[in-house]
């Protein structure tokens, strides 16, 4: 019992967050190499993979293999931070991919609407548009089969 209420709890909790998480069925480094692939395709600019795992490790500490790709457009970026400077702090997008207690290997991002939510924005179809990218990159990115 204890289990399931903590299930529904951090599920909620997700839901809270605006946090989308869906699961992958290739390793942590080939759904990252996937949304690298994806992402450049789309003519989207990767700035970063940042290894959390490799980072706790280099400190002596353990974590479940996790990496963070950040990536983003800069047009869309730019007109979105005219309207508030503060999107800054959220963007560029992330994608974080890990491996989790269950050794499944998860994609977790944050909703366009938690954007949306939390600064002065009126970009609804600017909103929807990252929704959809992320939504069909990491949908592509979990079959470890890139068309």
């Amino acid at each position: 019992m204890k289990k399931i209420l903590l299930i529904a709890a951090f599920t909620l909790s997700l839901f809270a967050n605006d946090i989308i998480v869906k699961e992958s069925h290739c390793s942590v480094n080939a759904t990252v190499g996937h949304i690298k692939n994806l992402v450049s395709k789309k003519g989207l600019h990767v700035f970063a993979v940042i290894n959390h795992s490799g980072n706790a490790n280099a400190v002596g500490m353990k974590l479940n293999e996790a990496k963070m790709v950040i990536f983003g457009n800069a047009k869309l970026g730019t007109a979105l931070m005219q309207q508030d400077m503060t999107v800054g702090l959220d963007l560029p997008l992330r994608i974080l991919v890990y491996r989790d207690t269950d050794d499944k290997v998860k994609m977790a991002y944050r909703d366009g609407a938690w954007l949306a939510n939390h600064h002065l924005l009126n970009a609804a179809k600017k909103i929807k548009k990252m929704n959809k990218a992320l939504d069909k990159i990491t949908d592509k990115a979990g079959q470890c089969k890139i068309d």
